[in-house]
């Protein structure tokens, strides 16, 4: 078990980083050319029918694979320094309440999107009549279940820092403290 959460837990973790920035970016270069696309247009005195209701969608797609990736680092809301002032014990089992509450919202989340989804079939966006409601829509449980997995990936390298009295955001902290005080060293 030590060697896959040393070894092969990392690459995992990499991989699946590495294709939740891709498509993060990718969404957040199709909406910027979208948004772009309708100003002109709309400078130009022609206006897309669609617009609106393809940049909310994207912006939706945007957040949902943004939060997992987020999880996926630990970089959405956290009360490290909650944790930390806990004793070893608690602390260990107040983290493990938490995760459970998580996973719990996202598990009820991705359900209920299953659930949307059914209630969608046959329906098609308004302004884009080709495109059905259900694809946009699957970013609802898709997101919810990436949420869970970069949730549990991320779980045993955020044991081993909470049970060693190591907070993420401290760390992050000092780091940049560290690199200001380089920049301003180099200065003088």
């Amino acid at each position: 078990m030590e060697q896959f959460i040393t070894g092969v837990l990392p690459r995992i973790v990499a991989f699946l980083s590495a294709v939740l920035q891709w498509i993060t970016i990718l969404l957040m270069v199709i909406l910027t050319a979208v948004v772009t696309v309708a100003v002109i247009a709309r400078l130009a005195g022609q206006s897309f029918s669609w617009y609106d209701e393809v940049a909310a969608i994207l912006l939706a797609w945007i957040t949902y694979y943004g939060s997992a990736l987020a999880a996926l680092h630990r970089r959405h809301i956290g009360f490290d320094t909650v944790l930390l002032a806990m004793p070893p014990k608690l602390r260990l089992a107040a983290l493990l309440v938490g995760e459970a509450i998580v996973l719990l919202f996202f598990f009820l989340m991705a359900r209920a999107g299953f659930q949307v989804l059914e209630v969608l079939e046959g329906d098609n966006l308004i302004s884009l009549t080709w495109v059905p409601v259900q694809f946009t829509q699957s970013v609802i449980p898709i997101g919810a279940i990436l949420f869970m997995l970069c949730q549990v990936l991320s779980l045993p390298n955020y044991w081993r820092l909470t049970a060693s009295g190591i907070s993420l955001e401290h760390a992050e902290i000092e780091e940049e403290v560290e690199t200001e005080l380089e920049k301003n060293k180099d200065r003088v």
